[in-house]
């Protein structure tokens, strides 16, 4: 095992609770071992950003990963129950530049998440985007929320919203868009990595709560995503906010999906990021 392989896989009591709760623990080839984290509890199970970070992680920590993470899907499976659970993360092809990953998650017999991972060997080439980063005021000009989250994961972020916040009241009101702008990053902050940019791609909340103001039974079922930023940009990016926007496209027969975007503080797209969510009336 790497060096840093052991430095990422132990968890540590003067640890960020982040990287307490991404810890793993290797069982052998390809095989790891982890637990739930109570600072991560959702509703019902965790929060589905720290799962899908802790199935990537076994990719991150893996001693035959080549390059950087390009692309990332989890399906959520099921609920995990408070407790252990066991990640195997295989890589099923290796190019010459990159490779592809199968990762499976479990409780007992039971499958609870799969996912699939690319990596590869990042090369310096003619870049630019077209997705620009809206006009937005500086993050410490936009007040936190007066109000604390229900559950558990949400103190574990800071989150600045420009508009789209949850609906004041579950009132029934229809919005005539879904769309949501926020300034976000870890609490306490932490200097970003492939890992945390995966868990902050999911801190948006239903767009459907935000569509209608109904408090609708949600669960996600599928998210996926494309990582454009190198770990250059990471770094630069350091402990600083992220500006996050978020959008649903379509909302029918009980599924609805939702898209977003991440950028820095220095408008560099970090992220893009799709996910599909059931939903019940």
């Amino acid at each position: 095992m790497k060096p840093e392989t052991i430095a990422a896989a132990a968890g540590s009591t003067n640890a960020h609770p982040f990287d307490d709760a991404i810890a793993l623990a290797s069982q052998g080839d390809d095989l790891w071992r982890g637990h739930t984290s109570a600072p991560y509890g959702n509703m019902v199970g965790p929060f589905g950003g720290i799962t899908a970070a802790q199935a990537l992680n076994a990719v991150l920590i893996h001693p035959k990963r080549l390059g950087q993470p390009v692309a990332f899907t989890v399906n959520f499976a099921a609920a995990l129950a408070d407790g252990p659970f066991e990640l195997q993360a295989r890589p099923a092809r290796t190019n010459r530049s990159t490779q592809h990953w199968i990762i499976e998650m479990r409780q007992g017999e039971h499958t609870v998440a799969t996912a699939t991972a690319v990596t590869a060997l990042r090369r310096d080439t003619w870049g630019a985007s077209e997705v620009p980063m809206p006009q937005a005021p500086a993050p410490q000009d936009v007040p936190p929320p007066t109000r604390r989250g229900r559950v558990e994961w949400l103190q574990r972020y800071e989150m600045r919203f420009i508009d789209g916040a949850i609906p004041p009241a579950w009132d029934g009101a229809h919005f005539d868009s879904s769309r949501t702008r926020l300034w976000m990053r870890d609490h306490p902050p932490r200097p970003l990595d492939f890992a945390s940019l995966t868990a902050l791609s999911d801190v948006f909340f239903p767009r459907i709560w935000r569509r209608r103001a109904t408090m609708t039974p949600i669960g996600t079922v599928s998210m996926t995503i494309y990582f454009h930023a190198s770990q250059a940009q990471l770094q630069r990016t350091g402990s600083g906010y992220l500006l996050g926007q978020a959008q649903g496209q379509a909302f029918r027969d009980g599924y609805f999906d939702q898209t977003a975007q991440l950028w820095n503080e220095a408008a560099e797209l970090l992220v893009t990021t799709h996910q599909v969510v059931y939903y019940k009336e």
